[in-house]
């Protein structure tokens, strides 16, 4: 996709400066051109890398999923999975599993309200499997389907609630930038999952998922599913 500088401006400098992106990547956003570069070989090369990398990873990981599995029964009995309908690619819902870290039945009378900061519905082992990541670890399943890919804007809820800033309850459709982003398959991880503070509005958090969306490479694919590992290993994802 080209981006014409007289149909569409495309401010980079203006946008970078409102998501305090790091400096570094302040210098590199600003060598991007107009039109943008062509990126027909990134669909190609993720596809590859999501399905083998994936299913290495199911097969390594098997046996954490039984500890984990057993740590939620015997803590809150079942289910231990938790199926979730998500936004994927041009709008199509899928269903995203995780492992269950919230009391059963915890968003009866509430409908799809995103976590809170300790949030009482979710279980003593929930806290340390998001804390961790771990409750993702079984969209590894969606990653082999094709339904996700490691890198790209998480997916959403169709239907989510959130209040913006004049403490009114809107649907997420309504953010500017949910239909730009929803032209790309749904990560695991992305730019906004590392760089962005959890508690920032979501309109801030689609600036970064277009930036994303705009300059992606498979590089910077790279990247962001090593720096997300670490957070994983150390422990630093928000619980």
């Amino acid at each position: 996709m080209s981006i014409n500088r007289q149909e569409q401006p495309y401010a980079f400098q203006e946008r970078i400066q409102v998501i305090a992106l790091p400096k570094k990547w302040e210098q590199e956003s600003f060598t991007v051109t107009f039109p943008l570069p062509k990126r027909e070989l990134l669909p190609s090369a993720k596809m590859i890398f999501d399905f083998v990398v994936s299913g290495a990873g199911i097969l390594f990981s098997s046996p954490l999923w039984l500890l984990i599995g057993a740590a939620i029964l015997i803590e809150d009995g079942r289910p231990i999975f938790y199926r979730q309908g998500r936004v994927g690619k041009d709008g199509k819902i899928f269903y995203a599993l995780k492992f269950r870290t919230m009391h059963e039945n915890a968003e009866e009378g509430l409908g799809p309200v995103q976590a809170l900061k300790n949030d009482p519905r979710i279980t003593r082992i929930g806290r340390i499997l998001r804390k961790t990541a771990l409750d993702e670890l079984p969209q590894l399943l969606n990653i082999l389907k094709g339904e996700m890919s490691f890198v790209g804007p998480r997916p959403l809820r169709p239907g989510e609630i959130l209040a913006n800033q004049r403490g009114e309850r809107i649907q997420l459709e309504d953010v500017p930038g949910f239909y730009e982003r929803i032209t790309v398959t749904p990560g695991l991880t992305g730019l906004a999952q590392v760089y962005a503070p959890r508690d920032i509005h979501h309109r801030q958090k689609f600036r970064y998922d277009l930036l994303y969306v705009k300059t992606g490479s498979f590089l910077l694919d790279l990247k962001l599913i090593v720096m997300s590992f670490l957070r994983t290993f150390f422990g630093r994802w928000e619980a």
